[in-house]
């Protein structure tokens, strides 16, 4: 199969889709991959290094698009990518297409095979190909929210771990899994005062068992919420429906209640966010305030560490990524329906229920597309 891997153009996004040893596995199982020119610098991998594991280095992304059968990215194919998008073609990357209907409907006009990371499912119940994601951006959520907290970011000069004499910040964590869990475990580290809030009794036992008083945790309700909102000076969204709009649990009117220059950290935003008052921010123009509380809200969180971001996923897409090319996607989904899980569109039709579900649009069932 002919393995085909763009430079990312989403704003401030150095990640890149295959490192090279992923490139060098690929070649060693039989296919050829294609690299778009400068596409790893931003991850600190050159064409050279490429060049060395097998692959060809392509000039232009058209050139690309044009040759390959299997395209993997990162980050949701951008607008003009899309229209280089075809029907046979086999697109692998992060989609989120519940809170992105223009990106859908271009997919579904495209007849483009979609397999999305966040929805590959494992034995477990999780998310593997969204785990490693949501760890880097969990441990940065406090490093990012420590950073807004400045004054002369527009916060309000609270040092997250205090000094001697000073107490810590308060953290609130809303989401216990993943990014939650890694967030909470930084936050404490860094000194602050953290409390998990999650709606899930097992989960938080199993919080408590492991972590004991290094964080606290609480029960979701809104009386809970509406206290510790009050009392917070930074707040992390970490809630995730897999495939669907992430619920909007804090309202503007809520913001009124939180402290002058307190910080918010949406980890949810690629769903479309957690807050009310949410909306995508880039590494360039990061934050913004709404009622004088401090938005970190950057759509794509792991570009900052790319390097290690990129190596991550990496590790965990490249099975998947060597059982499409080895065995083609229709076999390789029919193999593993952890993987089938992954399908979200196919020759015109949306096939992930909680997209369908969020954007109104009619669903067919996974299954139905292994039968051509």
């Amino acid at each position: 199969m002919i393995i085909g891997c763009p430079k990312e153009i989403k704003p401030q996004e150095f990640r890149v889709g295959m490192t090279p040893n992923a490139a060098r596995e690929a070649v060693a199982h039989g296919h050829r991959v294609l690299m778009e020119t400068a596409a790893g610098n931003g991850a600190g991998f050159t064409d050279a290094d490429y060049t060395a594991a097998g692959a060809e280095i392509v000039a232009t992304a058209q050139e690309l698009f044009a040759r390959a059968e299997l395209i993997v990215k990162v980050k949701e194919p951008q607008p003009e990518e899309r229209t280089r998008l075809r029907e046979g073609q086999v697109l692998f990357t992060y989609l989120h297409l519940a809170p992105d209907p223009d990106q859908t409907r271009d997919l579904l006009e495209s007849g483009v095979t979609a397999i999305a990371y966040e929805t590959v499912t494992d034995a477990q119940g999780g998310l593997p190909l969204l785990a490693p994601m949501s760890e880097v951006a969990g441990r940065l959520a406090p490093q990012v929210g420590a950073w807004t907290l400045q004054k002369a970011n527009g916060g309000r000069g609270v040092l997250l771990g205090g000094v001697p004499g000073v107490g810590p910040a308060r953290v609130l964590v809303i989401g216990g899994g993943v990014v939650g869990t890694h967030a909470a475990r930084v936050a404490a580290g860094m000194g602050a005062d953290v409390t998990v809030l999650d709606r899930s009794l097992p989960r938080l036992r199993y919080l408590d068992d492991v972590f004991g008083g290094l964080f606290g945790t609480r029960y979701s309700s809104a009386g809970a919420m509406a206290e510790l909102l009050a009392e917070a000076d930074l707040v992390v969204g970490a809630v995730l429906i897999p495939g669907a709009a992430a619920p909007r649990l804090v309202s503007r009117a809520q913001l009124s209640t939180m402290k002058p220059g307190a910080a918010i950290v949406d980890v949810a935003i690629d769903q479309g966010g957690c807050f009310e008052t949410s909306r995508p921010t880039t590494h360039e123009d990061p934050i913004y305030a709404v009622d004088g509380v401090m938005h970190y809200c950057v759509a794509n969180m792991p570009g900052a560490v790319a390097r290690t971001a990129t190596i991550a996923l990496g590790n965990a897409t490249m099975p998947f990524l060597l059982a499409l090319a080895d065995k083609g996607w229709r076999q390789a989904c029919a193999d593993d329906p952890h993987l089938l899980a992954g399908l979200n569109t196919h020759a015109g039709r949306l096939t992930c229920l909680a997209a369908g579900q969020a954007l109104g649009i009619d669903v067919m069932e996974p299954a139905l597309a292994l039968k051509g």
